[in-house]
């Protein structure tokens, strides 16, 4: 304090704006660095003591190695998408039974788009046969016809790559989706030039897309 009273006055706030802002960083470091430290073991964390040995992979215990999609398929309509531990686990149930007792097929022979990875979005032919094109679906390869409308928003609702360049009638619409959200959660560009899924049919938009966040 005496150093500081010999200070002048200008000097002081210099100063003791300098350790508070120190002070500030600090604090957010630590804060930073919990958190990751936090998310980490949420990450890591093992499943509930209830999940024994043997027991079925799922939602509640989703680190189990054992899954067998059969046990999935032949009890009617018992599963919701809900219950599943990842998106590909789900497929496996559709492609165990594509009679989908279940009702877990979206679409195109694609199971709970919506649940996290790991993913397998290659389509179950069986399931896709049962598919019928409501009036107001959007246009889509399932339903391919020209004057039907076309919402890019319908591709995009899960935030994640839920869907693949073979789910779309064309690449217009492909290239509408990308232009819609330039993020590109479906992965429609990959080489990042700004023309989504460029081998599909036309009709075709090949004016690039400012790639980035919208």
């Amino acid at each position: 304090m005496a150093l500081l009273s010999r200070l002048p006055r200008s000097r002081v706030f210099r100063w003791g704006a300098l350790v508070l802002a120190v002070a500030v960083v600090a604090v957010v470091v630590v804060a930073l660095l919990r958190g990751g430290s936090d998310a980490a073991a949420q990450a890591q964390k093992p499943d509930p003591e209830w999940c024994r040995p043997g027991t079925q992979r799922s939602s509640l215990c989703p680190h189990n190695k054992v899954f067998h999609a059969k046990e999935y398929a032949v009890h009617g309509d018992a599963f919701d998408c809900v219950g599943f531990a990842s998106q590909a686990d789900a497929q496996a149930v559709l492609r165990a039974n594509p009679g989908d007792p279940n009702h877990l097929d979206d679409g195109g022979g694609v199971a709970c788009r919506g649940l996290p990875e790991p993913r397998d979005t290659k389509p179950v032919a069986g399931a896709a046969q049962h598919f019928t094109c409501g009036s107001g679906d959007t246009r889509s390869a399932l339903c391919p016809q020209p004057k039907r409308s076309f919402d890019p928003r319908y591709f995009l609702r899960y935030g994640n790559d839920a869907y693949d360049c073979p789910d779309f009638a064309g690449q217009a619409d492909a290239q509408a989706v990308l232009r819609f959200a330039p993020a590109d959660p479906n992965h429609l560009d990959d080489d990042k030039n700004g023309i989504a899924c460029p081998d599909l049919p036309g009709p075709k938009d090949v004016k690039p897309v400012r790639r980035g966040t919208p």
